[in-house]
């Protein structure tokens, strides 16, 4: 009776560890299959764009969010789109932000009784610019972006290309390779100032000395 209690509960242990052998394998049968495109699917992605223009040395293709996980050749285009205008935007305010603490004003006034020459640098302006003033300043913004900066003709050869076949300043006598070494050093650009003027904005709000290097460097800038 013994052996027999024995020998039964043997093979009900061994008949568990089948059991669960079993459901593991199944389990990996049934998940596998479904990891191995999400892969394949990333790699493809990267060996897709690795070549496109911004990806290089030393961080080569960066895409630490996953954006472009899976994302096909107009994806690609619509965030490149984004970077560009972005890129272009933000050199302007930091070319903005430089000029206008270097003290250069335009003539006149911004408003009624308020002359552009007391208009404070940085973040600090919009608290004296009136909102009507500010209004208009998006407005027009506004106007840019959905009629001005954009493929209207249909004519565009790469993200960000709004010449709309009125304006070129030479851009067909360029090579190829002139071309695209133009484009790379606007995207870098555009990052940079990106990064700048965030840097600007920051330093501003911590302790008024968005100039902060020059400061490093012995030769502090006066901000407001």
């Amino acid at each position: 009776l013994i052996f027999l209690v024995k020998d039964l509960t043997q093979t009900q242990s061994l008949n568990r560890r089948a059991m669960f052998a079993n459901l593991l394998v199944s389990a990996l049968a049934f998940n596998g299959p479904a990891l191995r495109p999400r892969a394949a699917a990333r790699s493809s992605a990267v060996m897709s764009f690795e070549s496109e223009i911004g990806a290089q040395p030393p961080l080569g293709f960066f895409d630490p969010l996953g954006l472009l996980n899976e994302a096909d050749q107009e994806r690609f285009d619509r965030l490149r789109y984004v970077e560009v205008k972005h890129g272009r935007i933000c050199m302007l305010a930091v070319l903005g932000h430089i000029v206008t603490a270097a003290g250069v004003r335009l003539p006149g006034e911004i408003a009624y009784g308020l002359p552009f020459a007391d208009v404070p640098n940085g973040l600090k302006a919009l608290e004296v610019v009136p909102a009507a003033g500010l209004a208009q300043i998006f407005a027009f913004v506004g106007f840019l972006e959905l009629a001005v900066m954009k493929d209207v003709t249909g004519e565009s050869e790469f993200p960000g290309d709004f010449r709309n076949g009125a304006l070129d300043f030479g851009w067909d006598s360029f090579s190829p390779e002139e071309q695209e070494s133009k484009r790379a050093i606007e995207l870098n650009n555009g990052r940079a100032a990106q990064m700048g003027i965030l840097a600007l904005m920051v330093h501003e709000k911590l302790d008024n000395n968005p100039y902060i290097i020059n400061s490093l460097l012995g030769s502090p800038v006066p901000f407001n």
